[in-house]
């Protein structure tokens, strides 16, 4: 059976927990021993803004950064399978599916940000680019939206064909 992206994160969440922005704010405050902040997007998303304090791991390269004895090996996120980590992308979806991989990797409590760094903008929570400098919420917003090219859109040909 055929599967679209979105069947596979629907799968997926049924065994992933999500967080809502504003209460990862809360907790990355109020908590003396805050989550691992790990963010999945490709380096050039997560160097224009970011979650401050968050690790950057692109999706492509997750699983080998999540064990030993390879070169993307990660040693802060490979001793961390006790802790708790908050899994972020752009729109929550990405991030589902490496939260599911990482819960299949022996991570214990491994949680994916609902509605990702968009969400967590939306909320008006403060964001940073790769210099330490915060983000305007418009010009996130601006960065943040979806940039889908007609040619990459489903025409209704297409959809009679699948």
């Amino acid at each position: 059976m055929k599967k679209s992206f979105q069947d596979i994160i629907n799968d997926c969440l049924d065994s992933v927990d999500e967080v809502f922005p504003w209460d990862l704010q809360d907790q990355i405050v109020t908590e003396q021993d805050a989550p691992l902040l790990l963010d999945i997007r490709e380096p050039y998303e997560f160097d224009t803004l970011h979650i401050k304090g968050s690790m950057n791991v692109p999706r492509g390269i997750l699983e080998p950064a999540c064990d030993y004895g390879y070169d993307d090996t990660r040693p802060e996120l490979v001793g961390s399978r006790e802790k708790e980590i908050i899994v972020i992308c752009r729109s929550g979806q990405r991030s589902v599916l490496a939260a599911y991989t990482m819960q299949m990797m022996g991570y214990h409590s491994v949680k994916s940000l609902k509605t990702g760094v968009k969400g967590w903008n939306d909320f008006e929570l403060p964001l940073e680019d790769v210099s330490g400098q915060m983000v305007d919420i418009d010009d996130a917003d601006e960065i943040l939206m979806p940039k889908v090219k007609v040619e990459q859109m489903q025409s209704s040909l297409q959809m009679d064909n699948d």
